[in-house]
């Protein structure tokens, strides 16, 4: 089991646990009562510091009904936090753009995180051939 030292620089949001049993990741909340017009970006405050283990990092990304219900997006689409972020005024927050008006509340869900193993050291060799085989195209379809 890893620890996380937690703190919460809100009173007003309920603590961190498992999304409903049923899920390995966590939910935030906002911490601050927000109110967004289409076009605004902003930072929103997640109401806590998070001391994350040596060799961890946190992985905050928009919750499956985020857009739905508030007319967010993530800007930077997945955010990364290191081990180094881990002070006491280190807050958590989540950068958005509303792609309509919108009002998040104090306490509302609008992402989620979990740890990761920070990736491994790697090394880089030039090489003239690689050994597969040529698709053309990319990702899993080799269609351009």
């Amino acid at each position: 089991m890893i620890e996380l030292k937690v703190r919460y620089i809100s009173n007003e949001i309920e603590k961190l646990r498992y999304i409903d049993g049923v899920s390995d990741w966590i939910d935030l909340r906002s911490a601050e009562e927000v109110e967004l017009k289409q076009g605004e970006w902003r930072l929103i405050r997640l109401g806590i510091a998070v001391e994350l283990p040596e060799g961890y990092e946190a992985h905050i990304v928009p919750r499956s009904s985020t857009y739905r219900n508030f007319g967010i997006i993530q800007t930077n689409h997945m955010g990364v936090v290191d081990h180094s972020y881990c002070g006491d005024e280190d807050e958590w927050k989540y950068p958005v753009l509303a792609m309509r008006d919108t009002v998040i509340h104090v306490n509302d869900r609008i992402c989620q995180f979990r740890i990761m193993k920070n990736q491994p050291k790697l090394t880089f060799t030039e090489v003239e051939h690689l050994s597969g085989t040529s698709r053309g195209g990319f990702g899993t379809t080799g269609v351009q």
